[in-house]
């Protein structure tokens, strides 16, 4: 039996709009996105703009002018190896290919350098000029970076080159990670989309509350109470 009729039908009046309300969220009618998908790729776009630190990165690698590193890494297969060994040859590094074995040697300043103006390309949506660069696509460029980065980094602190191991994280998660991460993504001012952020932050918290309310008003309506 329904205990409060007015209020049972109230609340499931409110849980069908609720659902009414969900089904138009995921319908693709927000620029041929749902609207799950649009607020994703707003927000990524706000947050691209506050994400670029590779000109703070490049004065910081400017500071290691006339320092030679000697590394020798272990990539996944051959093939990685001889892809990975055209990024330092292009900095007018050296790198032997042995297998999936890369030895380098060069000037770390100009390595970080070369590494830098890529990720450059990349988080500006240039990536054509890194294919045309190294002659395989751009997103493989920044994933082989990425991963040499890796392993640059625990070869250098074993020769206890802790500096050059620090600026080499860095650029990997400041630079190569947000570079490949926010490509293709047109950065955005969030004054520009002031409007549609408030409007989505508010929607958020009355649309959580008007689920739990009619799902409240329909219990209470049916008569089950929660008591101490």
């Amino acid at each position: 039996m329904i205990a409060d009729k007015k209020e049972f039908f109230g609340g499931a009046a409110m849980l069908v709009g609720f659902f009414i309300v969900l089904i138009i969220m995921f319908c693709p009618i927000f620029e041929g996105k749902n609207a799950l998908n649009y607020l994703d790729s707003l927000y990524n776009s706000i947050s691209k703009g506050s994400a670029y630190y590779i000109p703070k990165l490049k004065n910081d690698v400017a500071g290691f002018v006339g320092d030679p590193i000697s590394v020798v890494v272990e990539m996944k297969d051959e093939k990685q190896a001889e892809e990975t060994a055209i990024l330092f040859t292009k900095a007018g590094a050296e790198a032997n290919v042995s297998g999936n074995q890369l030895s380098i040697k060069g000037d770390f300043k100009k390595i970080m350098e070369n590494c830098l103006d890529d990720s450059d390309n990349m988080f500006n949506n240039n990536g054509s000029i890194l294919a045309e660069k190294y002659g395989y696509p751009e997103k493989n460029v920044m994933y082989n970076w990425h991963s040499v980065c890796k392993v640059m980094e625990v070869d250098l602190v074993k020769q206890k080159r802790v500096k050059a191991a620090k600026i080499i994280t860095s650029v990997s998660k400041k630079a190569i990670e947000c570079s490949y991460n926010y490509y293709k993504v047109v950065p955005q001012k969030i004054s520009e989309k002031a409007g549609i952020v408030v409007f989505s932050l508010v929607f958020y918290v009355v649309y959580t509350m008007w689920y739990g309310f009619g799902i409240l008003f329909m219990f209470e309506g049916w008569g089950l109470k929660l008591e101490h």
